[in-house]
């Protein structure tokens, strides 16, 4: 079992937390994990994405080769788009639909769209609608996390854990909301 993850976005959408929570919830199935530095300007408004490899196995290598990717974890839609190449033939690509716009010459939201619908598996969501409706629009990212869950070989009790773990310290509300906000977006992807 393995399950190689490149996570997707733009600095100060929370792709640092979503990689804690699935390193959380690996180790706690025992599981082996890899995880490359964020590469990008980690800053708000520059473009991050990190490899993650989480497997059953020992793992050799942090960096996922091109066509070997099971899973884009996109929180926005361009940026899902940038590492298409990543993805293997049978991969799901999970994005965020709501743009980060961060430069002037950003590309109309439909024909980005028209290029993820392309994708013969994807799950596309309106993460910040969700995030906004079930706990705090800043949990779109924990949102992103569950509609992607389906897709990593990892039970989803071992992501609510991981979430207990990583948000414990700033209180029980908090918590709550983010297991509240991954549930809501694992729905989308099991009535897809």
């Amino acid at each position: 079992m393995k399950t190689d993850i490149v996570l997707a976005g733009v600095g100060g959408q929370g792709i640092l937390s979503i990689a804690a929570t699935i390193g959380m919830a690996a180790l706690q199935n025992d599981l082996f994990l890899k995880q490359s530095e964020v590469h990008g300007m980690s800053q708000r408004g520059g473009a991050v994405q990190s490899h993650m490899r989480v497997s059953d196995k020992p793992i050799a290598s942090d960096l996922i080769p091109q066509g070997s990717a099971d899973l884009i974890l996109s929180v926005e839609p361009m940026e899902s788009l940038r590492y298409l190449s990543f993805l293997n033939k049978d991969g799901w690509l999970v994005t965020n639909i709501t743009p980060f716009i961060n430069i002037p010459n950003y590309p109309e939201l439909d024909v980005i769209m028209k290029e993820v619908e392309a994708q013969p598996n994807f799950v596309a969501l309106d993460a910040d609608k969700i995030a906004a409706e079930v706990a705090t629009k800043r949990a779109s990212n924990i949102v992103m996390l569950g509609a992607a869950s389906p897709f990593i070989n990892i039970p989803f009790e071992n992501f609510e854990k991981g979430l207990q773990a990583i948000f414990g310290r700033k209180g029980e509300d908090v918590v709550n909301m983010n297991i509240a906000a991954l549930r809501a977006g694992r729905e989308v992807s099991d009535n897809r």
